[in-house]
Order: C-alpha cells, then sequence, then structure tokens
C-alpha cells in the first residue's frame, strides 16, 4: 500500500509541479552516467562488431544495475528508519519518474506559437522534443510532429513508468528509466551506435512491449471518454499499429491518428538525410494546431485511467493474493 499511496502522491506533485529546470533531476543524472560509461568503455574498446556489442552490453547493465540499486538502497535505509520518511522519499521518487505535465508544456509551447502565427518559433520549440529536422517543415508538419511527440511519449514517458513503479515500486520505475535513457542516447542505427547500442535498444523493445499495447487499448477507451473518435481510433490502431521500424512506437500514434482522424507519421528527414517511413490514419483533413489540445486531452484522460485502473488492479492483488 506504500507504493500506491507513494505513486498517487507522486503524480499528483508530478501534475502540480511539472519539472522545473533547476530541480536536479535524477534522469539527467542517469544521462551523465551514460555519457561517462560510454567514454569510458570507447577506450576499451576495439573496433570490432563484436568487441562495440559486449562494451555496449556492459555499460547497458552497469546504469541499470546502478539506477536500481540506488534508490533501493535509500528507500530501505528509509523505511528502516521510519515509514513516513520511506513514504515522502518514495512519492517524491515516483514524481521525478512520471513526465506527464512536462510532456504537455512542452508540446504546448508549440501551439502557442503556432496560434501567434510564429512558425519559426514553433519549428525552435519542436526541435527540443524530437529528433527530426524541424527547419524547413510548414506549420501541418510541425502540428503532426508535436501530436506524433506526446502519443508516442504517453507510453514510454507516463504509463510504462507507472506500470513498473506498481510492479517493483520507485526503485524498478528507475531502472525502467535507465533503459529508457539508454535507447534514446546510444540506441541509434547509426555507424556510431549501430553495435554499441544493440542490446540497449532491444533491451527497450522488450521493456516497452506489454506497456505500448495495454497503453493504446487504455487509449482508445480515454478518446471514447474524451468525445473523440473512438471507433476510428480501434480501427486505425488494428490496421497500422505496426507502421513504424520499432515494434512499440506505431501502437498509441495509431490510436491518436484515429481518434484525431489525421494522418501522422511518413517520411521526414535526419541529420539532413531523407528517413522513409509509412504512414499512420487516413488523410482525411489536414492537421490544425487545436490538434495540439487535442492529443493533450487524450494524454490527460489516458493517464488517469491508467493510475484508477492499475492501482485497483495492485489493490486486489494485495487484498487476493
Amino acid at each position: 500500500m506504500n507504493t500506491i499511496l507513494a505513486l498517487i502522491s507522486g503524480f499528483l506533485l508530478d501534475l502540480i509541479l511539472g519539472d522545473p529546470r533547476w530541480l536536479p533531476h535524477p534522469v539527467r543524472w542517469i544521462g551523465h552516467l551514460i555519457a561517462k560509461g560510454e567514454a569510458l568503455g570507447r577506450k576499451f574498446s576495439s573496433k570490432t562488431a563484436s568487441s562495440q556489442f559486449w562494451c555496449g552490453v556492459v555499460l547497458t547493465l552497469a546504469v541499470c544495475g546502478v539506477s536500481f540499486a540506488i534508490p533501493f538502497l535509500i528507500l530501505r535505509m528509509a523505511y528502516n528508519f521510519h515509514p513516513g520518511l520511506g513514504f515522502v522519499l518514495e512519492a517524491i521518487m515516483c514524481y521525478q519518474i512520471l513526465a506527464l505535465k512536462s510532456l504537455k508544456q512542452e508540446s504546448m509551447k508549440v501551439y502557442y506559437q503556432l496560434e501567434q502565427g510564429n512558425l519559426s518559433a514553433a519549428r525552435k520549440y519542436l526541435s527540443f522534443i524530437v529528433g527530426r529536422d524541424t527547419e524547413k517543415l510548414d506549420e501541418q508538419q510541425v502540428t503532426k510532429a508535436a501530436v506524433e511527440t506526446v502519443a508516442e511519449n504517453l507510453s514510454d514517458g507516463v504509463l510504462a513508468p507507472l506500470f513498473f513503479i506498481l510492479i517493483g515500486g520507485a526503485p524498478l520505475g528507475f531502472l525502467y528509466k535507465a533503459v529508457n535513457t539508454l535507447d534514446s542516447m546510444v540506441g541509434y542505427k547509426n555507424e556510431k551506435y549501430l553495435h554499441w547500442g544493440r542490446f540497449a535498444a532491444k533491451l527497450d523493445d522488450v521493456a516497452n512491449y506489454l506497456p505500448a499495447r495495454i497503453s493504446a487499448y487504455l487509449m482508445i477507451m480515454a478518446a471514447y471518454l474524451s468525445g473523440l473518435n473512438g471507433k476510428e481510433a480501434l480501427r486505425i490502431y488494428r490496421r497500422d499499429r505496426h507502421n513504424h521500424p520499432s515494434p512499440n512506437s506505431a501502437h498509441t500514434e495509431a490510436v491518436c491518428a484515429g481518434a484525431l482522424q489525421v494522418q501522422l507519421a511518413g517520411d521526414s528527414y535526419y541529420s539532413g538525410r531523407l528517413i522513409t517511413k509509412p504512414t499512420i490514419g487516413d488523410d482525411i483533413r489536414p492537421a490544425h494546431p487545436s490538434d495540439i489540445l487535442k492529443s493533450n486531452k487524450l494524454l490527460y484522460v489516458t493517464a488517469f485511467l491508467g493510475l484508477i485502473i492499475g492501482t485497483a488492479l495492485k489493490i486486489i492483488c494485495i487484498i487476493f493474493f
């Protein structure tokens, strides 16, 4: 029950506070650990694919081990000292693991600039939350990219860590964030990281396999509850959920595309290179900046559904098992 109450408290703290830039954040520390570990590992690895792969495995396991062990030991000592102290620390940890409000805030910066007709500023703010080139995107493309980011990060930024916290408390939540951060830093299929980041990328695929699919069905329910097109959300999900190089990313994007009745994904430029990708959804109407508002509404309703249903199932397991 301590974990459930800590999660609910952390969820509410995230809704209120978001992610202030001035506040030290453990996920940024994980990022620094990955960067330092990679720099050290490259001193020992050769240029062979096998050497780079095994150095990547060691890096991934070391970062995941540290990310789990430190919060686990801190909470164990805190709960042994006083249950109230343990609860407070775990609530703060849960708050730091979740990224609901910050996801909305970052996408809304793009929306406000589009509403003011300032496309160049909208591209700039978009560049902070996507990996693609944004300098030449038009208003529709900027809008779609912001909507895609909200849809994709609904799972790995909010619901997946929430589910891992319910299973194993804040330490398991931090382990998941370590896997996710490793993938975002070294899990690229380019010359530098093809072998170095392969293990991290595959581990991220495994960690997100169930959360992505659970998130999609919760999102379909949220589409009905939000007054969006739930029927189309389900139809497009069934048809387009595999239209992405990642085995998980298209699940929530497909639901969002159907609920909003816009077409997402497709070809994009990354570091000046055109990457061909399939589209998701039907091109029923042009994307409009208001679709960012709708995607955030879908984000919040889905997050609350995940919290309510997840905690209810956890309580049932505690009572009966």
